[in-house]
């Protein structure tokens, strides 16, 4: 994978960013400090990746249309109004990307949000606000092998905050655990339900390979209704594995065949170590492997399956 800034780095206003109606100059883009969204967490966003081609000359964006589509059903739940449909909010994204001429892997940030400047801690006929801004960026999670940790902060319920909808406030309850987990040298947190089921990473779906078939928690474990892991479901059935959703105990992470975590920000990360256990053989299993090179083949253009999942920014 090509290389690109640390996402822990801050990100350069460089370039063009789209802000209420209009592009203008990413470090232009801000808001006020009395935000609703910045005081309460009231925002919805989306994570989206493209991939440079070098051979093609072209920029991919993957599975474009589909973030959309889950950034309106979130914004539905928290009473926000997007300024377009999918499409629409698509070709935005693709303008935003011909104007900044990126020629690199790139992470693009849908953000929705309550811009009312009030104090008033609600949703219903508080003034919207939308954006976007991309930035280049390679690696989010370690593709080669990374260490795991469970946490003791419990996956917030849907019952509480929404885990299907990817609100902004919700994400304190993420940054606890991959802090927590940081704590344990570990690079990612898993975490567990209410109920002691396994939910998810920190930022991303979690699958375990037991008896040659991948398994995933089910939706209703308080995960995020991931794209990705849609996305891995179907290469999983081309390949040949079968692919289960149902709970999943912490002790089944001990004993699995392999393990790994996918997301748009991981991609597809493999796990080797959970709460220093060895996971398997304590390397890259086969399937991982096989789901890996195939998904990054497939979103670079460098395998032609599944055209309809990538977007071509340039011609």
């Amino acid at each position: 994978m090509k290389a690109g800034p640390s996402p822990a780095n801050e990100i350069p206003e460089a370039g063009t960013a789209y802000l209420d109606g209009a592009f203008v100059p990413f470090a232009d883009a801000k808001v006020s400090i009395a935000t609703h969204a910045l005081q309460y967490g009231t925002g919805v966003f989306e994570g989206i990746r493209a991939y440079w081609n070098p051979s093609h000359e072209q920029l991919y964006v993957f599975r474009l249309r589909e973030h959309f589509e889950r950034m309106t059903r979130s914004c539905r739940i928290v009473r926000i109004d997007l300024p377009g449909d999918a499409d629409e909010l698509s070709e935005i994204v693709l303008e935003l990307l011909r104007r900044n001429a990126f020629r690199s892997d790139v992470y693009i940030r849908p953000l929705a949000y309550k811009a009312a400047r009030v104090v008033k801690v609600a949703l219903h006929g508080l003034r919207d606000g939308f954006g976007i801004y991309a930035f280049p960026m390679g690696g989010y999670l370690s593709t080669g092998g990374l260490a795991a940790h469970t946490s003791s902060w419990r996956r917030i319920s849907d019952e509480a905050i929404p885990a299907r909808a990817k609100v902004s406030g919700a994400y304190i309850n993420t940054a606890l655990a991959v802090d927590e987990a940081g704590e344990h040298r570990a690079e990612e947190a898993i975490f567990l339900t209410a109920g002691g089921h396994v939910s998810e990473g920190g930022g991303s779906n979690l699958i375990m390979v037991r008896d040659g078939a991948l398994v995933t928690p089910p939706v209703t474990d308080d995960i995020l209704e991931g794209i990705t892991r849609q996305t891995i479901a179907e290469l999983a059935r081309e390949l040949g594995y079968a692919f289960i959703e149902r709970s999943i105990d912490r002790t089944e992470l001990f004993v699995c065949e392999e393990l790994f975590f996918c997301g748009t920000g991981a991609q597809v990360a493999p796990c080797v170590k959970v709460d220093g256990r060895q996971v398997g053989d304590g390397a890259v299993g086969p399937i991982a492997k096989a789901i890996g090179e195939r998904y990054f083949a497939i979103a670079r253009g460098d395998d032609a399956s599944h055209p309809e999942w990538r977007t071509a920014v340039f011609g």
